[in-house]
């Protein structure tokens, strides 16, 4: 199992498959064919079906300037993964070579046809089982054992990501007027935030802090992958929530965001949080799971209780469709984020209260096994291609 560096990324919104992972294979590009003249790059399936309002073209574009690009839009997927694409790189008229490369999720990419250096695998456990066995053979606990396997400057990196987190929820705070793209959506954050104060509601301060982060996203702001842009106010809420409203300390928010890393990379290793491979319970769900092992940890749970928590978190969005509509990640995406953290907040409270009266019946792993499986078999328009649910209802055609 990878390091969770490659899990926590900062970047920019609004899609890690569809912005983050096209911006590092057109780099890839550039170095691979550096006396390039002009691009053709030809996006597949779910890069094509929801590209434009992922602003996939634009980040392309960008990317491969100031040399000029022809995107070509092929609905049709690539065999390997719902998110591929081919740069053609040509001198003039002629042909240099070609990059085929998908966007496997959260930023990660796959190449194609070469062999190229991979993030070193770090951790000998690839299951909750298996870990919980290490710990308990070696009487440690979760943090130390993602410390011990990270090494030097892990904290210093966890720092930079929870003040990355942190600040995004603030300036989304503070933020009014449209989002944008042809949906029109007004920005609510800030006013969720006001009549959360008045009214004393922690559960839509919470709701709110995860829409700051969300309306971000969907701006193209900066934001870190948790584990992807489209899920990416989750976390954000429940640490933002844990500090200024919970006051909990930071070296206890630290070790919730390690341990929240340490599950969504079990997810990442054994099935996926890719939307267009899994659908939204690969990205949300798997956000929920994350949030609700760290605010167990937070609440003080044992190892036990932390992987109760985090299957509660997946088990009840097993089976969540990814259908944006227009392709933007605004519609229902934003709103999920919101529901997402309150879920997470839900199942750690559960899992605290239930864990006192029975053992679960049902593992961590088993819950990952199954959304592996239940994205396998939903039909391609509920994974990320806007053909199917709500994108289709409110089609804006």
């Amino acid at each position: 199992m990878e390091s969770i560096r490659e899990l926590f990324k900062i970047g920019v919104g609004p899609s890690s498959s569809h912005t983050m992972g096209p911006q590092r294979i057109c780099e890839m590009a550039k170095i691979k064919f550096p006396e390039a003249t002009n691009y053709n790059v030809t996006l597949y399936g779910s890069l094509a079906l929801t590209g434009k309002g992922h602003l996939t073209d634009y980040i392309v574009e960008k990317t491969l300037a100031p040399l000029p690009v022809k995107i070509i839009w092929q609905m049709k997927a690539l065999p390997k993964h719902p998110n591929g694409m081919k740069i053609e790189a040509f001198k003039d008229q002629n042909v240099l070579g070609e990059l085929v490369a998908y966007s496997v999720g959260g930023g990660s990419v796959m190449y194609e046809n070469e062999v190229l250096e991979k993030p070193q695998a770090i951790y000998k456990h690839n299951s909750f089982a298996k870990i919980k066995d290490y710990i308990g053979d070696t009487q440690s606990d979760l943090y130390s054992y993602i410390l011990q396997t990270e090494g030097e400057d892990f904290e210093k990196y966890l720092k930079e990501i929870l003040d990355t987190m942190e600040a995004c929820v603030k300036e989304g705070l503070g933020q009014e007027g449209v989002l944008p793209g042809k949906l029109k959506l007004k920005r609510v954050a800030k006013s969720l935030n006001e009549l959360a104060i008045e009214s004393q509601d922690e559960r839509m301060k919470i709701t709110s802090y995860a829409y700051a982060v969300s309306e971000q996203n969907a701006s193209g702001g900066k934001i870190v992958t948790a584990p992807t842009c489209g899920a990416s106010g989750v976390l954000p809420a429940l640490m933002y929530y844990a500090k200024h409203d919970m006051h909990f300390s930071e070296r206890e928010r630290l070790k919730a965001l390690a341990i929240a890393g340490l599950v969504g990379n079990l997810v990442k290793t054994n099935a996926t949080i890719s939307g267009a491979e899994g659908g939204c319970q690969a990205e949300v769900g798997t956000a929920t799971a994350m949030s609700a092992a760290a605010y167990a940890s937070l609440l003080g749970l044992d190892i036990q209780g932390i992987e109760y928590a985090a299957e509660m978190g997946l088990e009840h969005q097993l089976g969540l469709t990814c259908d944006p509509v227009g392709g933007y990640v605004q519609i229902p995406c934003i709103e999920r984020n919101g529901f997402g953290a309150l879920r997470a907040l839900d199942a750690a409270v559960y899992a605290r209260e239930l864990g006192k009266l029975r053992q679960p019946r049902v593992s961590f792993d088993a819950v990952v096994k199954v959304m592996r499986d239940t994205g396998h078999d939903l039909d391609a328009a509920y994974r990320e291609t806007s053909l199917g649910g709500l994108a289709k209802e409110l089609s804006l055609e």
